[in-house]
């Protein structure tokens, strides 16, 4: 057990050291910048403005030793950290995540404009995939200890096909990475998108897409 939470806090290291090496976020011009988050009406241009005196806390996150419960419709709970978990990643061109699978969950396909991701397993097995504009679907069985990319801005998902829990870590080369998911965002938008052009869309009845947004809802 030593030697398998050894090798897992290496490779997170690794992934967080090769997020911010390929950041897309502009390069820093300082060496921190912990976000000040007190100018809440100003307009905010990729970043924060600094904090005059930033302290150790603004780089410290203890969030993610813990699961999250996976007890919703999908039966999987990412928990993304950004720059609004820990101000100190202002400027610094990454994010993290951890999902929490339940056996069969499932993180649905979503996408993330602003960021590439990779994608590693902690414990379990999960199924990874990714569909290029062109619609072809790159898959793969990914177990623990084992990652897979992710580029920036296709539609990705995630599912455990096994009967037990899993885990895994997830980092982007931005702070502010964005998540759109998609059965969310066409079936759960406001104001709604209109039941008859989601019909058309997926050759369904209007009941029928009636039926998706509740059930998104519940």
């Amino acid at each position: 057990m030593a030697t398998t939470n050894y090798l897992s806090a290496i490779s997170m290291t690794m992934i967080i050291f090769f997020a911010s090496y390929v950041s897309t976020d502009p390069d820093m011009l300082q060496d921190v910048c912990a976000a000040d988050f007190t100018n809440d009406d100003l307009i905010k241009l990729n970043g924060f403005l600094c904090k005059k005196h930033a302290s150790s806390d603004d780089f410290f996150f203890s969030g993610l030793s813990y699961p999250r419960s996976t007890d919703n419709t999908f039966g999987a709970t990412p928990t993304l950290i950004t720059v609004l978990n820990i101000s100190g990643l202002n400027t610094l061109g990454m994010a993290v995540s951890r999902i929490d699978f339940a056996p069969g969950g499932l993180n649905p396909p979503h996408l993330h404009p602003r960021a590439s991701e990779i994608f590693f397993v902690l414990e379990g097995e999960l199924e990874v995939a990714f569909i290029t504009t062109d619609n072809k679907l790159y898959y793969k069985p990914v177990k623990g200890g084992e990652l897979f990319v992710l580029p920036k801005g296709l539609i990705h998902f995630q599912i455990n096909r096994g009967n037990e829990s899993a885990v895994a870590i997830a980092a982007f080369n931005s702070q502010f990475p964005g998540i759109q998911r998609v059965p969310n965002a066409l079936f759960g938008s406001y104001p709604d998108v209109p039941n008859d052009v989601l019909a058309k869309t997926f050759g369904i009845g209007i009941n029928q897409v009636k039926k998706i947004k509740s059930w998104l809802d519940s």
